[in-house]
């Protein structure tokens, strides 16, 4: 099972303890998955247009808790069909509401509202790919204004996230790790945000230490590029120059490098007698450079 189906397998478990909550998570399920239509009798029936099981238990379990309708009333093999009467997609005045339009400001008052929403519309259209490769949460919407109210509803939870339009679809989507983690915890699916984490910091260690074994390697091979150079130095001007015209200092420095090829500044510091500092070392081995570009050219 991948992690998003994990995922959404918590949610299905999550509930609101509150009806308000629970009207809002099944008003995200009716707008991103329900379909109108008309069963024989010419009645007007409800069409939950989705595969997902979890997604259809969720839905009768909020239809039972909050309309007390037991079962689905029409075929249930790949959809879910109930009738509409007695469900709040009808308004005041007796006209049934675009279900697909974003869901009402006044359902979503309160900010526990909100997280029921957002849980029921992660369930509906979200998907997540697996932590221990990439961070990324999506939601996909059929209609623009779907999407926005997705957006507006994260940056209520200081969630920031961009909406790019994928052929048909508007595409609600967050790529950073710790926005993600916050997602899992406003919609409470609190062991996927465990296991989250627990793969982040797996990863944040892993790439700590290959960052210091990259810089460990760049090190050595600066160390060696820049030793390989100061012996070409020497060389150049042991044969073309001659070391016993250099002064003593840099003569004794040129005849310590070519004794201790590999060695680091520091440990070349400690055979002068007194010991000489890394800078001093550094400072000496530069005049051999300068030295032998000059009579190169």
């Amino acid at each position: 099972m991948s992690f998003s189906s994990t995922v959404k397998e918590e949610l299905e478990k999550a509930m609101g303890s509150a009806r308000h909550c629970r009207m809002a998570e099944l008003a995200a399920m009716v707008e991103f998955c329900g379909r109108i239509g008309t069963d024989a009798s010419g009645r007007r029936t409800l069409m939950l247009g989705t595969d997902n099981d979890q997604v259809k238990r969720k839905y009768r379990t909020l239809l039972k808790r909050i309309y007390n309708v037991t079962d689905p009333d029409g075929p249930d093999d790949d959809t879910c069909y109930l009738i509409l009467e007695g469900l709040d997609i009808i308004d005041r005045s007796g006209v049934m509401r675009d279900i697909n339009a974003p869901a009402s400001s006044l359902l979503l008052k309160q900010s526990c509202c909100k997280r029921a929403f957002l849980r029921g519309a992660y369930m509906c259209i979200g998907s997540m790919s697996d932590p221990k490769s990439s961070y990324h949460l999506e939601f996909v919407c059929d209609i623009g204004d779907q999407a926005q109210q997705i957006v507006g509803l994260l940056s209520d939870f200081d969630i920031e996230s961009k909406i790019i339009e994928r052929k048909k679809h508007y595409v609600v989507y967050i790529k950073e790790g710790e926005s993600i983690v916050d997602f899992l915890g406003i919609c409470e699916a609190h062991v996927a945000l465990m296991n989250m984490e627990n793969d982040r910091i797996l990863k944040e260690v892993s790439n700590s230490v290959n960052r210091r074994n990259n810089c460990d390697v760049a090190n050595i091979r600066k160390t060696v590029n820049a030793a390989t150079r100061q012996i070409e130095d020497i060389e150049f001007l042991r044969d073309n120059y001659g070391l016993e015209r250099l002064s003593d200092n840099l003569r004794e420095m040129a005849l310590i490098r070519l004794e201790y090829p590999d060695a680091t500044l520091p440990e070349l510091g400690m055979e002068f007698d007194p010991p000489l500092g890394k800078s001093g070392v550094n400072h000496r081995l530069r005049k051999l450079s300068e030295l032998a570009d000059k009579y190169r050219q």
